[in-house]
């Protein structure tokens, strides 16, 4: 949990000058919190770790897409990095500059991409040449050049949980680094392509940052056999993927030092830097806040069963994720005990925290699910037709509900 934005003061849990208990009694729970102050400032630290290097700084809208948080990043200069047509909808929607969207990801479909060539993104991080050949024949239906890197794999271990870690030659994103120069060859061929960039990203909650300079080390030598076979690269993507601290005491990359780093390793190219961070910007922003329902005791278990479940957050369920688990109201001399935290949806699956030590508490008790900005309500569900939860941003001492919790009537719209 941040100390910056998330702080006791009189034993009661503050969202900078918001008592978190204050917003649960008005928004009800389960709801998602956010702090404008922990956006804006993590995302001027990447700013401050590029100073005068020409970049560009693509948040990952996948992390958390909600149209406030989006308009607040466009506001402060941000471009976009998307992975559907979906997600570009929502740039624009919330006043984003189309000219410095990126398209990513590894399934694009003809009608997202004739969308977003359309819209006027400022390019796409090819996957296959067989997108690149799609991307090259819309552009031409259109009229239109359009901008392309491919994303080259490294084959870099990203040392991160499985399911996240993208860099490897098993995994199904990018292009092996030896077939790009023969790839880059063909792409210059298509006249309605502009053959710029080479983009490279190797996973996410990357913890070490010597993978990341490693993957730039491979990829910097393949720019520069490129520029010598003539293909004029003129920006470098290094993707995103920083990670965050889940566990008090957990160390985290410092977001400034590490831009630096890569700042100075790739300076001397004449290259514009992109990058594209998420969960790094929006994560430890957010908290999850949720009202305890019942103490159930077993033979072998006891169970804090609360009203938030996988379905606010299945990261614990899908990757045995740590969150910190706090109450909103100081523990004391309360003591504490052992048990898992659990949601109301049937899944054995459905929980927050296997064995953790917690306070004593009651049903009726609030707690706060820190570091849950990103991957949060963007992996929701109405799984057992729960309606999803209320997501709210603070600003100083005002708060603001920026998505209205969901009704049983919206449950069935469509259907």
């Amino acid at each position: 949990m941040n100390l910056n934005s998330y702080h006791y003061s009189e034993n009661t849990l503050y969202c900078e000058q918001v008592a978190l208990a204050d917003i649960a009694r008005r928004a009800g729970t389960p709801c998602f919190v956010y702090s404008q102050a922990e956006i804006l400032g993590r995302f001027n630290a990447y700013k401050a770790g590029f100073g005068d290097t020409p970049h560009e700084i693509c948040y990952a809208v996948k992390a958390n897409s909600n149209l406030s948080i989006l308009r607040l990043l466009a506001g402060a200069g941000a471009g976009f990095d998307i992975v559907s047509g979906g997600e570009l909808f929502r740039v624009l929607k919330a006043g984003g500059d189309p000219g410095k969207v990126v398209f990513s990801g590894v399934g694009k479909t003809a009608q997202e991409i004739d969308y977003a060539i359309a819209s006027g993104i400022h390019s796409f991080n090819c996957e296959s040449p067989d997108e690149m050949r799609l991307i090259d024949s819309i552009a031409a239906r259109l009229g239109k050049k359009v901008r392309v890197a491919f994303r080259v794999n490294p084959d870099i271990d990203a040392r991160t949980h499985p399911y996240i870690s993208t860099g490897l030659k098993k995994n199904k994103f990018g292009i092996a680094i030896r077939q790009a120069p023969r790839l880059y060859g063909e792409a210059l061929e298509h006249k309605n392509l502009l053959v710029e960039g080479v983009s490279c990203h190797i996973g996410s909650q990357i913890l070490e940052t010597d993978p990341l300079v490693e993957a730039a080390d491979r990829v910097l030598e393949l720019v520069e056999g490129l520029r010598a076979a003539g293909v004029p690269i003129q920006y470098l993507d290094l993707g995103g993927g920083l990670g965050v601290s889940y566990q008090a005491g957990e160390p985290a990359p410092d977001i400034t030092d590490t831009v630096r780093r890569m700042v100075e390793h790739t300076a001397g190219r004449n290259l514009t830097l992109h990058i594209e961070p998420g969960r790094s910007i929006v994560g430890p922003a957010g908290v999850l806040v949720t009202r305890v329902l019942y103490r159930k005791h077993t033979e072998q278990k006891e169970f804090v069963v609360v009203d938030a479940a996988m379905t606010e957050l299945i990261r614990p369920a899908l990757y045995n994720a740590h969150h910190d688990i706090v109450p909103l109201r100081a523990a004391g001399n309360r003591g504490t005990f052992v048990a898992d935290v659990v949601g109301p949806v049937c899944e054995t699956g459905d929980f927050l925290a296997h064995d953790r030590k917690l306070p004593q508490v009651m049903p009726g008790d609030l707690l706060a699910v820190c570091t849950a900005g990103a991957y949060g309500f963007a992996q929701s569900s109405n799984y057992n037709s729960r309606p999803r939860p209320a997501e709210v941003l603070v600003d100083g001492a005002q708060w603001t509900t920026i998505r209205t919790r969901e009704t049983y009537d919206d449950l069935v719209r469509g259907e």
